[in-house]
This record gives C-alpha cells, sequence and structure tokens, in this order.
C-alpha cells in the first residue's frame, strides 16, 4: 500500500510518516517509481506505535517495541528491551503519583485553612497568609 492509504488505516498523516520513517521507526521501502510502500507489517507497527503514545510513552520509548515487532515476535513487548522500558515507565508513573498525592494534601491542606479563615473572618480577625511559598514540590 502506499503512504496515504497506509496514514488513512493508521488515523494519522502522511507527515508523520515520514517523521517516523526519519527516524528509523518505519521502514522505507520504495517502488522503483520512488513511492513509497507499505504492507500489513507496518500497520502493525504504527499501531503499536500509536498505542504506546496514547500511554504516554515518548517516540523514543517506543523503539524497543518496534524492533522487537520487526525482529519477527507477534508482539512487541515480548523482548528483553520492551520489558525494560515497560519497568522504567513503571518507575516514572509510581514517582508521578507520589508528587500528585503530596501535592493534592498541600492543596487539601490550603483549603482547609481557608476555610476555616473565611468562617473566622471579622473585624480584627486573623491576618491573611500563604504557606505555599514555603511548601517544596
Amino acid at each position: 500500500m502506499r503512504i496515504g492509504e497506509l496514514a488513512a488505516r493508521a488515523g494519522t498523516t502522511t507527515r508523520t510518516l515520514r517523521y517516523y520513517e526519519a527516524r528509523g521507526l518505519l521502514p522505507a521501502r520504495r517502488e522503483g517509481n520512488g513511492y513509497r510502500t507499505y504492507d500489513e507489517c507496518d500497520l502493525k507497527l504504527l499501531e503499536q506505535i500509536r498505542t504506546l503514545q496514547d500511554f504516554g510513552f515518548g517516540l523514543e520509548e517506543t523503539r524497543p517495541f518496534v524492533e522487537c515487532l520487526r525482529a519477527g515476535h507477534p508482539e512487541g513487548d515480548s523482548c528483553p528491551a520492551s520489558l525494560a522500558v515497560y519497568r522504567r515507565k513503571l518507575d516514572e508513573l509510581d514517582s508521578l503519583i507520589g508528587r500528585l498525592s503530596s501535592v493534592r494534601e498541600t492543596v487539601a491542606r490550603q483549603l482547609a485553612r481557608a476555610e476555616l479563615a473565611a468562617e473566622a473572618e471579622v473585624p480584627g480577625g486573623p491576618e491573611p497568609g500563604c504557606e505555599l511559598g514555603r511548601q517544596t514540590w
């Protein structure tokens, strides 16, 4: 199939496919007339890339999965390099979840403090203050 058909079937643009080709993620096969040509395996590569990107993986993080598919494995995540990327991504997500939990706790404390201050606000009440400036994330 030609580049336009592959782009349509993959739900992307020809520009994106050319970019993937330039990055070495999509093979650059050409017919005698110079047109790019692709097959169902290339569509599977693109589906793998898109799925991983939808999950928050960067384009370079998809490379081991693509290489695994190109090596003939039925799934892109059955190779050791792909499993290592999964492990790194889980560590990254766990760290992000920890930071977000900390931020959430800080915001909840600030809300509770602000609600108390708003309830107690009367002439001569507590001085306004901001505790966020002292917090490190």
